[in-house]
């Protein structure tokens, strides 16, 4: 027997108790500060708020790498706090504002560029990220250790499921960095207490200093999707900016008319006089509201999916529009509410929809990319009675882009929409009747050649012009597979340990694309909410350990038919189109939805819980798998490519070479040295 593992004697029952509280502790304290690096680095670096996957990526590296260090001579651990506000402090000092416009792929929000240049800038954070994790990650591996390997991977679990739980609380609830900051410390210092060195008790004070700084500034405040920010422009004129970019404009009906015309435009180009009942889709603070009030609306149903917006409007918008009995609020996502309401509008506008931030950083969907697809403008139409328009505007930025959008309405409606536009920005307003005359399009309604085609829910890139991994994607990539090898090498140590754990490193690069493609799934099937893709992940870290207690107590001795079960749940899962689920009524969408995204999940663990629970180094082991889950995260971009289905062909291939590298490996049973 291995004399370095806890035993369940009764001697070493209190020691034992107390590792287990210190290795959830742990656990818990890794997935916090990989949820926070991700959503505050996003909040103050713009090009993170698109690609955070980026930061996910150094954090998997790092603790790929952290885990590789779990039983060399020094500890690093008591440094993390170091190496977390020294990151902390670059971002803080030079906040980056990028310039996001290109003839390939289209970003929204200011075209300036501050703080240091980007090809310093991205590698700092990468590195920093994976710096810190691997520290942290190393605190974790030294306890993960003393266990057996299986029930280290529950205990890692549980505090893994904590973790979510607890960040996903303060995003509902708004709570400021200082507060992230504040759960991180108090752990920190009551996993180290005793041993905690100098400059790591300064480092601890200096992360509360800055964060609480930061959180105490005027006029700013979190959603749980954005660093929101208020301030004065003019008098009775109020910017609010999202993640550091100009977003919305809080003002009155008097100054919309003079300053912001294209409020006016879908009620100026209706046929008939007054709007009836109207939808707005992307409602924010209020003045799409107002206007439709104004102009005579007999309903207005405002969905926002932002509830900071939305009660700044409701408490600073000088038109009052949110008091108004006419008006009916939903916080939801725009797609959610069309796929769930029975309502019928006489106009429905998509007002300014562009989010700037991503879904989950695991995927390359923003929170209104199925608000654009093909699908849901039909799910649009379909909610438009006999005689009723559809309008959208915004800046689009690049003409290729009205074309795209011009396209999909055509496709739709089976003619072309109305499309007024004005300025280098392409502020344009598209519009189109279920009938033809329901529109008076004075400057007329048209498509250029070359439009670009309709995205679809499976590929819902509206704003890559063509299939394929953009040029600036393709060499980050390479660069950080480059540099993560470098990383390994330097820190970590030498690889030769990893190639008996082949077919792990390969089940977590295909578990992660597993993972992403039912993020996705239940992001199209349920909305593109905070709340959604918080319930995925608790959902998927449940079903992980649901196979580790099955693989505790069954030792399945030809694993042979667990990887024809795991296989043939991935075909279904393949053979099964989220527009299938779509047509189902609620309880039974979500029941086939689970069905269909934690089979796989939930055997795919299990097959690797019973390769993992007699593994020599589990340390080693679980190092593989989670380098295995940083090389998934670049798989991911393939999606660019080929959608998000066919995700399911990759990771299956994947899966197949994990079978041939481990069909050696059979578990042999509990309790054998």
């Amino acid at each position: 027997m291995r004399q370095d593992r806890v035993t369940n004697g009764d001697a070493q029952v209190a020691v034992g108790r107390a590792l287990r509280v210190r290795l959830v502790a742990l656990s818990f304290l890794m997935l916090f500060v990989e949820l926070a690096l991700i959503r505050w680095t996003g909040s103050h670096v713009l090009y993170l708020s698109y690609f955070s996957n980026f930061v996910l990526l150094g954090s998997f590296l790092g603790i790929g790498v952290g885990f590789m260090r779990a039983r060399s001579s020094r500890n690093l651990f008591p440094l993390a706090p170091v190496a977390l506000v020294l990151l902390v402090s670059f971002v803080r000092i030079f906040p980056v504002e990028i310039d996001r416009a290109g003839r390939d792929l289209l970003f929204f929000g200011q075209h300036s560029t501050t703080g240091l240049p980007l090809a310093v800038t991205l590698p700092t954070i990468f590195v920093a990220s994976a710096c810190i994790m691997a520290l942290i990650a190393e605190g974790v591996g030294r306890t993960f250790v003393l266990f057996e390997p299986l029930d280290a991977y529950r205990l890692d679990i549980v505090g893994s499921i904590a973790g979510t739980v607890v960040f996903s609380a303060l995003s509902f609830l708004g709570v400021p960095p200082i507060g992230w900051g504040l759960v991180v410390a108090a752990v920190f210092v009551a996993l180290e207490r005793p041993r905690l060195p100098g400059i790591s008790r300064v480092a601890v004070i200096g992360l509360i200093a800055l964060l609480g700084r930061e959180s105490l500034q005027p006029g700013e405040q979190w959603s749980p999707y954005y660093r929101v920010s208020t301030f004065e422009v003019e008098e009775g004129i109020l910017d609010v900016n999202v993640n550091g970019v100009p977003h919305q404009v809080i003002m009155s009906l008097d100054q919309i008319s003079q300053m912001s015309p294209i409020y006016l435009a879908p009620y100026e180009v209706l046929s008939r006089g007054e709007p009836g009942d109207v939808l707005v889709v992307g409602a924010g603070t209020g003045n799409d509201v107002a206007v439709a009030l104004a102009k005579g609306a007999r309903s207005v149903d405002a969905v926002e999916i932002d509830p900071r917006l939305y009660e700044l409007g409701r408490e600073l918008h000088p038109e009052r529009p949110y008091d108004d009995p006419r008006v009916g609020v939903t916080i939801d996502d725009g797609r959610a509410f069309l796929e769930r309401s029975p309502g019928r509008y006489d106009l429905i506008v998509f007002a300014l929809p562009d989010s700037i931030t991503l879904v989950s950083s695991q995927a390359q969907v923003r929170l209104e990319s199925y608000l654009f697809t093909l699908e849901a403008i039909a799910e649009a139409r379909g909610h438009l009675r006999p005689g009723g328009t559809f309008a959208m505007y915004n800046y689009y930025r690049e003409q290729w882009l009205v074309d795209r959008l011009a396209g999909t309405i055509n496709a739709v409606f089976g003619h072309p929409p109305c499309v007024e536009q004005s300025g280098s920005a392409h502020l344009a307003l598209l519009a189109v009747g279920i009938e033809g005359d329901s529109v008076d399009c004075s400057s007329g309604s048209y498509l250029e050649g070359g439009v670009p085609p309709p995205v679809n829910d499976d590929y819902p890139f509206l704003y890559l012009r063509d299939h394929g991994i953009p040029l600036p994607y393709a060499i980050t990539l390479l660069l950080i597979l480059a540099a993560s090898v470098a990383f390994i090498r330097g820190v970590g140590g030498p690889l030769r340990g990893m190639r008996q754990y082949v077919d792990l490193f390969a089940m977590g690069t295909a578990f992660l694309l597993l993972e992403t493609k039912n993020v996705v799934q239940f992001a199209l099937l349920f909305g593109t909410t905070w709340l959604v893709n918080a319930l995925v992940f608790a959902g998927i870290l449940l079903s992980v350990l649901a196979a580790i207690e099955v693989s505790r107590r069954v030792l399945v001795r030809r694993p042979a038919g667990l990887w024809m079960v795991l296989f043939l749940s991935i075909a279904v899962a393949w053979l099964v189109p989220g527009s299938a689920l779509l047509a189902m009524p609620f309880v039974p969408r979500f029941a086939a939805a689970a069905a269909l995204a934690f089979t796989p999940i939930f055997v795919a663990n299990v097959v690797f819980a019973q390769r993992f629970r007699d593994v020599e180094a589990s340390h080693i082991a679980f190092a593989a798998n989670l380098l295995g889950a940083m090389v998934g995260g670049v798989l991911e971009y393939a999606s660019l490519m080929v959608g998000y289905r066919s995700l399911l062909v990759v990771a299956a291939l994947i899966y197949l070479t994990a079978y041939v590298f481990g069909r050696q490996a059979v578990p042999v049973p509990a309790g054998s040295s």
